[in-house]
């Protein structure tokens, strides 16, 4: 067979060539460092090492939920779908933080959609005229590391009244994918649904409503300087 000659590669081709090749191989390490990010991560609960500064709720990573008694057979549970919230952080810690949180009250899902018509139309909520559950702190009294009990107003139903969370300050720490500074929290407490005029099927529903709370809070890379 004659031999077969390869033309030469254009000094050019061959130099798009080289970095193509360097642009895979960083893929390729990024690739499999990221896995090892993950699971090396840890945070601090060393609230002097939290940046102040305004933290806002990471929209795929927190949970709202409210459970009341039914019909004495259990606690049943609801969750929100639809939920926003900044915290600032100041010097001092988590006792000097303050939060704003906003449900949407027509996005309450109790995996019955029969019965969330129920919830949210006049009868409970009426979310079409009173479309925001809203919690706003106002004072926070340590009873712990990373732990204390947040004082803040609850709004429903057009109704504001005060209520406490026993908060745990989970940890904070550059999230390893985002490269975010991220805040992570836990929360509970419990309100007197009577008090916000939403007394309709009692006794057979209970009045105390439980709240338990998972949120992360990330705060926004600077904006571009134009």
């Amino acid at each position: 067979m004659p031999n077969t000659v390869r033309s030469p590669v254009p000094r050019g081709r061959r130099g798009t060539r080289r970095a193509a090749l360097c642009a895979i191989s960083a893929a390729c390490v990024i690739a499999a460092c990221t896995p090892l990010r993950v699971v090396t991560h840890h945070v601090s609960t060393a609230e002097a090492q939290v940046g102040a500064g305004r933290y806002q709720l990471d929209p795929y990573h927190w949970s709202v939920t409210f459970d009341v008694e039914h019909f004495g057979y259990s606690r049943f549970v609801m969750r929100f779908d639809r939920v926003g919230a900044q915290l600032d952080w100041r010097d001092g810690g988590i006792a000097h933080a303050s939060v704003d949180a906003t449900i949407d009250a027509a996005s309450v899902d109790t995996n019955v959609p029969a019965l969330d018509r129920l919830v949210k139309g006049k009868d409970m909520l009426d979310a079409a005229r009173y479309p925001q559950i809203r919690f706003v702190s106002t004072g926070f009294e340590r009873t712990g590391d990373a732990r204390g009990t947040l004082t803040g107003d609850l709004t429903i139903h057009g109704v504001t009244r005060p209520v406490t969370l026993d908060v745990t300050f989970n940890g904070s720490a550059p999230n390893p994918l985002t490269k975010q500074p991220t805040l992570g929290f836990s929360a509970h407490g419990h309100f007197s649904r009577a008090q916000f005029g939403l007394g309709r099927w009692f006794p057979a529903v209970g009045d105390d409503i439980r709240v338990r709370i998972q949120a992360e809070f990330a705060k926004p890379a600077p904006a571009p300087q134009s």
